[in-house]
């Protein structure tokens, strides 16, 4: 067997899946999907081929012919914590395609299903999230990066529920009895109120960029290839509207810095509050948490971030985890060119400031295990979610800023066109990008240190910390709150959310009790509805045992379930005193149901850790 990526049981020197053709039933009462795939393989393969799976139960495996002829097959008994289990299929010779029929568990990774008092328009609701190593939970495939597919979806739901893909929608109709496959019974199938909902993505994506979503979701468009849909009503959906406003504007803007934008649609779902994550880059179907929503289009850049995954992620794609920053770093690097277009070098430069923070802050997380701060790390028996960080995000926009320095911004801005035509619909490694940069960029290697960058711990010398006038005003009044002056109201009275949290990721972790309680009492900023600002507040806060801010904390915990929140403030908690460490495990008790799998598995090792 040759390996393909440390994160899948696929075997290098078999074929790939290269298109799946899914029906899925999506029994809600249980928590299920049931469901067939014809899977066709890239070419004819005879003998046995391994797929992944994690919690599936699959029921029959067959040849595409008609009549079927049943295919064996075995599925691990024992399933690996990380990779899940394989699933073995012994083929007969020259099979080019064959298929499945399986069911989810209720517990599936990928999944979260709300019931309709979870959710705010009283319906239903489900949403996958596939990355990294998820899509296995839902059908069973070649789940790496390095494999991708095109595929067809039927999402047979309830008539009353609407439906969304990452991918072309063909039609909302009513099931077929050829529809199903072998998914469920043709009587369920094609039961009085349910409604089919097709799907079809001709350009090849790796299979953790598959999603889909249902529930009581509506929608407003933006502009002729844009769209905002989301479940909560008419308010969400208005709030929603104002705040990307400007998306149709960044495309543009997108197109015109890094070449053609390939997917035709560029659609946006706010999710409810549990999702795990601030955006998915599901092409053609960006999913969003409702956190971005500020008010005041702070939360466009989030949306510019995962447009620039259209380019860079999605079109060029990284091809095993251990590659994942050049997803990350290059689409780091893109959403702030788009947004120093569209609001401003200051804008940009704040955004930059950030993530310098939260750079040198990954340092003290993996201060026990710098293996984690490399760009290209060694992941064999890691998952990664459990290591999933700024590091790939900001180290990689550090790297790719050095050479656009070193060889200025013009010759940088041909040097990424040229990458991205180079590369699009392909899955590469670092190794074939730094091939490509010193067959593009000549004698580039001899002025930076490529291995340092790439191999080395830590951040490295030729690094900088970014600068702009009002960068530097913000980090001098973060100085001076050490020695208690705060800012006043009219050096603070033109700051947006971005702002404070540039100011408070800059305090002192070592601050008052009363330096702390003085802050929140003249800027709110306990109350602030902006969540980037309240958790950095409450993160703050926590160490210095002030326990008047523990119903802030529990609220943040309880409303929302994106991991960037979750992750400080349980590992806070968990890092103090015995009755914090108690809080923290009350409030997840009673939280777990709201969170999706991923971050309650992510939220359940931290407390694990400081048990």
């Amino acid at each position: 067997m040759a390996p393909v990526d440390p994160h899948s049981y696929t075997d290098g020197e078999h074929p790939v899946t290269k298109h799946a053709a899914l029906a899925f039933y999506l029994d809600f009462a249980a928590s299920t999907i049931h469901a067939s795939a014809l899977l066709t393989l890239s070419a004819p393969h005879s003998g046995d081929l391994l797929l992944d799976t994690r919690g599936l139960a699959v029921r029959t495996a067959s040849t595409a012919a008609d009549p079927p002829e049943p295919i064996p097959f075995s599925l691990a008994a024992a399933a690996d914590p990380v990779l899940g289990s394989a699933l073995t299929l012994s083929l007969p010779p020259d099979t080019t395609s064959f298929r499945l029929t399986f069911s989810t568990s209720p517990d599936a990774s990928a999944l979260q299903w709300l019931a309709p008092p979870q959710t705010a328009s009283g319906q239903p609701f489900v949403f996958s999230q596939c990355q990294s190593i998820h899509a296995r939970s839902i059908f069973p495939c070649h789940d790496t990066p390095a494999a991708r597919i095109t595929f067809s979806l039927l999402l047979n739901v309830p008539a009353q529920l609407s439906a969304v893909a990452a991918a072309r929608h063909v039609a909302r109709r009513d099931p077929l009895p050829s529809d199903h496959r072998g998914a469920c019974d043709e009587a369920l199938w094609c039961a009085p109120g349910r409604i089919v909902e097709e799907f079809e993505m001709e350009q090849s994506v790796p299979p953790y960029l598959f999603a889909f979503a249902a529930g009581g979701i509506g929608f407003r468009d933006l502009g002729p290839r844009t769209r905002v849909y989301a479940e909560g009503g008419d308010k969400v959906l208005d709030e929603a509207a104002r705040e990307f406003a400007g998306v149709e504007e960044m495309v543009k803007v997108g197109e015109s810095l890094f070449g053609p934008y390939e997917w035709e649609r560029f659609d946006l779902l706010v999710l409810p509050p549990s999702f795990p994550y601030g955006g998915m880059e599901n092409p053609r179907m960006v999913f969003l948490t409702p956190t971005v929503i500020k008010g005041d289009a702070a939360g466009a850049q989030v949306v510019a971030h995962e447009l620039a995954h259209s380019w860079t992620g999605n079109l060029i794609t990284n091809k095993t985890n251990e590659d994942f920053w050049l997803n990350e770093g290059f689409t780091t690097y893109a959403e702030r060119r788009i947004v120093e277009v569209v609001q401003g070098e200051e804008r940009a430069a704040l955004n930059a400031g950030i993530g310098w923070r939260g750079l040198n802050r990954m340092m003290e997380r993996f201060k026990d295990n710098m293996e984690f701060t490399k760009l290209k790390p060694n992941m064999a028996g890691i998952d990664p979610d459990d290591v999933y960080s700024e590091v790939p995000y900001e180290k990689g926009f550090q790297f790719l800023w050095r050479i656009e320095r070193e060889i200025g911004r013009p010759a940088f801005d041909e040097f990424i066109k040229k990458y991205i035509a180079t590369f699009k619909f392909q899955s590469i490694d670092t190794e074939t990008f730094l091939e490509f940069l010193k067959t593009n960029v000549p004698g580039i290697e001899n002025k930076i240190d490529l291995h340092v960058w790439v191999e080395g711990t830590g951040i490295p010398p030729d690094a900088m910390e970014p600068d702009s006038a009002v960068y530097r005003k913000i980090c001098s009044l973060a100085a001076e709150f050490k020695s208690g002056k705060l800012p006043s109201e009219d050096e603070v009275a033109d700051w947006s959310g971005q702002e404070w949290e540039l100011y408070l990721e800059n305090l002192p972790t070592d601050v008052e009790t009363s330096q702390v309680t003085a802050l929140d009492e003249r800027y709110k900023l306990s109350e602030s509805r902006d969540y980037e600002v309240k958790v950095a507040f409450l993160q703050l806060a926590i160490p210095t045992g002030c326990k008047c801010y523990f119903n802030e904390v529990e609220k943040c915990l309880k409303q929302v379930g994106r991991m960037k929140y979750l992750r400080p403030l349980y590992s806070s908690l968990a890092k103090c005193s015995s009755e914090e460490k108690m809080l923290a495990q009350r409030i997840f008790s009673e939280a777990q149901e709201f969170y999706h799998p991923i971050a309650r598995s992510v939220a359940e090792s931290i407390l694990s850790k400081h048990s």
